[in-house]
């Protein structure tokens, strides 16, 4: 890492320094780098960087060994340099350094102060990623695998082939700055513009790839890639395009971590609101240019802002989003976008901070779309875009809540005036509200944890201050939901009428069995649950409300039987039970962990029968000591990719 001192064995008067991956070094751009021992000060006079060298007291001169400390600049360019010595008239290549971002050194802009932070965000190779929606957040284990084979050659070809901004060799001393580096990272990640890394694939066929739900860590991606020749991987979403990222990141000595927002919006018009379309029957156009995500995942990197502000009031963690939704100058990237000028709603800065304002703090319209065509706005809703924002906490799995990092409480004043700041930077109009309060309230209620394989039992509630009996038409439909928020395929619906007495709740089950929502279900995970309810007596009166349901997986078990050592057998058992009345075909079982495998293991597994129990024990010899964790994913017809880890203390 930069401001390191690096140790090689060497005979040298003069020593000279080049980044590997540029056809023409200069020391005007601060691509090449020459030195003395002793230093005589002889450099080019247009260097700004100056590396230098000391001889430890290890050398030996008497029988020709020098042994020296190489330490390069704190805005050293990052990537990998030649290092070459000349003596006497002979100049001979001695090896290939590597300058990374360091978060230790004070000078540099991803300086780090906190010791247990660098741990964290830097160093630790293990992490959890939560999906699910505003109600139902599942935390997924994840390997980052940055100090993995080969993670070093791969993250630095991300950098070497990047196409963007016009970068040619002049640009390689831009890779000094972390802002451009992680720019460049979060457009390489996605295969949008170039052969990046992931292909997109937000449907529900992936039989010439893998699913996205699949995947466990990112170093069979990143490796994939590589020996690929550079071909996009097959397929990722928002949750593997971060985890992704974050290795690269943390292996190019950036602090990363990855955060997950619930109920994200996806602005497409910069106006801060996310406009979604009902038909006069209840269900959801698929048309919408706008849309909310049940959740949706980025990175957050840590850096200074020298470009915003000299006083460091933009410092510290920055938004960066790999996951292909809108392009910012000219490419699919997003960041960095600092989270502090996301709280105070300064959307005239750079870079793409309206579209992360709008994911966390969009103001929602909701429009019936009437037979002719013409649309009422029956629904205006300032707080259900960004909630329950969650990350990892600092040395422990548990999660956290930063909700409060990204913005002001919901409904508060503060909140507001923030919004209607931020409408102002970006030259808007401040709209006002022109729907009246509702005349009903709709509410919804579990009566069991929604899980997969089971039917999903809700209970909707209408209620209302009205003094005479109301007359009503109810429109329940029930639709399967892609990651993106869009829908997936209509599974059932119902309409039926209802009279709502005064003083009193109307209760109306609403079951959606097993057997009529499993189709939709193999390849999604989601479903939403929406009310349109009608008043016969003022049919202009019109009630929307909507549940997003998760459903949560069918219960596996991974647990270790010894303790465990570095080059022993340590022994696992996986159970599953099949819960349905169903035989589960095509059933195979996936160990992946860093420090315990090099590549993933997949194993054929038989069919399994109705109520039947499947139990496999496997031993499994770890190659790292440290606290390593071993994840297994089961895939099978009827249940994609139904995941369990186990944490250990290898012992060395």
């Amino acid at each position: 890492m930069r401001e390191n001192g690096q140790v090689a064995d060497a005979l040298p008067s003069n020593g000279a320094i080049l980044p590997t991956s540029i056809k023409y070094p200069s020391e005007n751009q601060e691509t090449k780098y020459h030195f003395s021992i002793p230093d005589t000060g002889h450099r080019s006079p247009s260097s700004n960087a100056v590396w230098w060298a000391e001889l430890q007291k290890s050398s030996s001169p008497q029988t020709g060994t020098l042994n020296l400390s190489i330490t390069s600049p704190a805005d050293t360019p990052i990537g990998e340099y030649k290092l070459s010595g000349q003596h006497k008239g002979e100049e001979k290549v001695l090896t290939n350094l590597v300058v990374l971002f360091n978060p230790w050194c004070p000078d540099d802009l991803v300086y780090l102060s906190d010791e247990a932070e660098k741990q964290e965000y830097v160093m630790n190779e293990h992490g959890v990623i939560y999906r699910g929606s505003g109600n139902y957040i599942d935390p997924m284990h994840w390997n980052y695998g940055q100090f993995e084979d080969d993670m070093v050659k791969i993250c630095l070809k991300i950098l070497e082939r990047n196409i963007h901004w016009g970068e040619t060799d002049n640009g390689v001393s831009l890779h000094s700055n972390p802002i451009y580096v992680s720019r460049i990272t979060s457009a390489m990640i996605n295969s949008q513009n170039d052969n990046g890394v992931l292909q997109g694939n937000w449907g529900n066929n992936f039989l010439d790839g893998v699913s996205p739900s699949h995947w466990s860590g990112s170093h069979t991606i990143l490796k994939r890639w590589m020996d690929s020749n550079f071909q996009p991987v097959k397929y990722g979403q928002c949750w593997v395009f971060a985890g992704v990222m974050c290795s690269v990141m943390r292996l190019l000595g950036i602090p990363c971590r990855v955060v997950s927002n619930f109920q994200s919006g996806h602005d497409t018009n910069k106006n801060l609101t996310i406009d979604t379309y009902y038909a006069d029957y209840g269900v959801r156009e698929k048309d919408s240019p706008d849309s909310i995500w049940n959740f949706h995942v980025w990175v957050e990197g840590w850096m200074r802002r020298p470009d915003l502000a000299k006083d460091g009031r933009y410092d510290g963690w920055q938004v960066l989003d790999p996951t292909p939704q809108e392009r910012s100058d000219g490419v699919y990237c997003c960041g960095p976008a600092p989270v502090v000028a996301i709280l105070n709603g300064h959307t005239n800065l750079k870079y793409d901070i309206p579209f992360v304002f709008a994911e966390v703090n969009a103001d929602c319209n909701f429009w019936l779309v009437k037979a002719d065509n013409s649309m009422v706005k029956i629904f205006s809703d300032t707080k259900t875009v960004g909630q329950n924002i969650s990350t990892k906490s600092l040395g422990s799995n548990r999660r956290v809540d930063i909700t409060d990092t990204y913005k002001h409480r919901e409904g508060s004043e503060e909140e507001r005036m923030v919004f209607k700041y931020a409408l102002e930077g970006l030259e808007n109009e401040i709209r006002e509200d022109t729907v009246p309060p509702p005349q009903l309230v709709i509410r919804f209620s579990e009566v069991s944890m929604p899980v997969n394989g089971e039917d999903v039992r809700i209970k909707l509630v209408l209620s209302s201050s009205s003094s005479v009996p109301r007359e009503l038409s109810v429109n329940i439909s029930v639709q399967a939901m892609k990651n993106n928020g869009t829908p997936a395929g209509n599974i059932q619906a119902e309409l039926t009428e209802q009279t709502l007495l005064p003083g009193k709740d109307l209760s109306i089950p609403i079951v959606v069995p097993f057997l009529t929502y499993h189709k939709y279900m193999v390849e999604s995970r989601s479903m939403i649950i929406s009310v349109m309810v009608k008043d016969k007596q003022h049919p202009d009166n019109i009630y929307l409300a909507e549940n997003h349901v998760v459903l949560k997986d069918p219960p596996i078990s991974l647990r270790v039987f010894d303790q465990s050592r570095v080059n022993h057998d340590t022994w696992f058992e996986v159970v599953f039970m099949n819960p349905v009345e169903e035989t589960l075909k095509d059933c195979t079982l996936t160990i992946s962990g860093s420090g315990f495998l090099k590549d993933e293991l997949t194993y054929k597994l038989p069919n399994l029968p109705p109520n039947c129990r499947i139990r496999i024990k496997f031993p499994i010899v770890p190659y790292k000591s440290g606290e390593r964790t071993l994840m297994v994913d089961f895939d099978c017809s009827s249940f994609r990719d139904i995941k369990d880890s186990c944490t250990v203390n290898v012992l060395s």
